[in-house]
């Protein structure tokens, strides 16, 4: 609504009277005394007349209104966008069962993730594992991922396994024992989880280092990997490169999982990330949260990332 012009012109720091003003426009008969008379309906906001805004269901209390809302939550959640993007935005933490189902296997490949949502999760074999993204790799790779897929991680460590023999990152992530061998284990788990669903598509991982940071890297085949720095904390901590890519590889961002719930990196044990950190550390997540780096040598967690359509 818009005033007519007062009837005189005002200086800065008059203050105009009620009879100063005309009617508002295309409000007929609505004039200042009216507003004046309505003003403790505008300091009590809440304080809704169901029969103005024309909803059955609203209430003047204000505690009422919230439970309601809450109640409700759920019924407006499936009527949001099917697609990635929306998906990735919001934390649900539902328990989906013991496996995939048919069903959602067909709402993964086309597209829509219908009833699925970041922090869900399925136990399966006695594994936790949550939804921490939803076409994360959309695109990516020398080979472009076009297939629609959830990306997973395990709730807590799958076991514990060294970086190397020795205190050494020579070759990088993918000249290390884990790399070659260490994640066999998680992988055959994982394969047998989820058979024939994993995704197999093309990651870049470095593969050599110069004076303690990471110098090259490679297109390889990739099912199950160690996550990087950036995928956890959404940044570079204690990784050491030449270049950044060849510890980041195609994995720039970070996982909504961890954006949306921080404190589910924090599971009270150490982790492997795979970033050299220089001649003879990795990269892991400590047990007490904080982001961390130790010899090669070590015992740490594995906490694998994958991806499955």
């Amino acid at each position: 609504m818009a005033w007519q012009t007062p009837k005189q012109d005002w200086k800065a720091g008059d203050v105009p009277a009620a009879s100063d003003f005309n009617r508002i426009e295309g409000n007929t008969g609505q004039t200042h005394d009216d507003i004046v008379s309505h003003e403790s309906d505008y300091e009590n906001p809440h304080q809704v007349d169901k029969s103005d805004v024309g909803l059955s269901n609203v209430t003047n209390d204000k505690q009422a209104t919230k439970s309601e809302f809450e109640t409700h939550l759920s019924d407006f959640m499936p009527h949001g966008v099917d697609n990635a993007g929306f998906r990735n935005s919001i934390y649900r933490g539902k328990n989906l069962g013991t496996s995939v189902t048919t069903e959602q296997y067909n709402n993964i490949a086309n597209g829509t993730f219908k009833d699925l949502y970041i922090g869900d999760y399925w136990t399966i074999n006695g594994t936790k594992y949550l939804i921490a993204a939803f076409n994360y790799y959309y695109n990516a790779g020398d080979s472009g991922l076009t297939q629609n897929h959830i990306t997973l991680v395990p709730e807590s460590t799958m076991y514990n396994h060294a970086m190397n023999d020795t205190n050494t990152t020579d070759g990088g992530y993918v000249g290390s024992k884990m790399y070659t061998e260490g994640l066999d284990q998680a992988k055959n788990t994982i394969a047998t989880d989820f058979s024939g669903h994993v995704v197999n598509h093309r990651k870049y991982l470095c593969n050599a280092v110069t004076d303690g940071e990471a110098s090259a890297g490679a297109w390889m085949d990739s099912e199950v990997e160690l996550m990087n720095e950036i995928m956890v904390y959404g940044s570079v901590v204690n990784g050491h490169a030449i270049y950044g890519l060849y510890n980041v590889g195609i994995e720039k961002t970070q996982l909504p999982l961890f954006a949306l719930r921080p404190d589910i990196a924090n599971i009270r044990s150490s982790y492997w990330l795979r970033d050299v950190s220089s001649a003879s550390y990795f990269a892991y997540v400590h047990d007490t949260g904080y982001a961390s780096r130790t010899y090669a040598s070590a015992s740490r967690g594995v906490r694998p990332a994958f991806s499955i359509s």
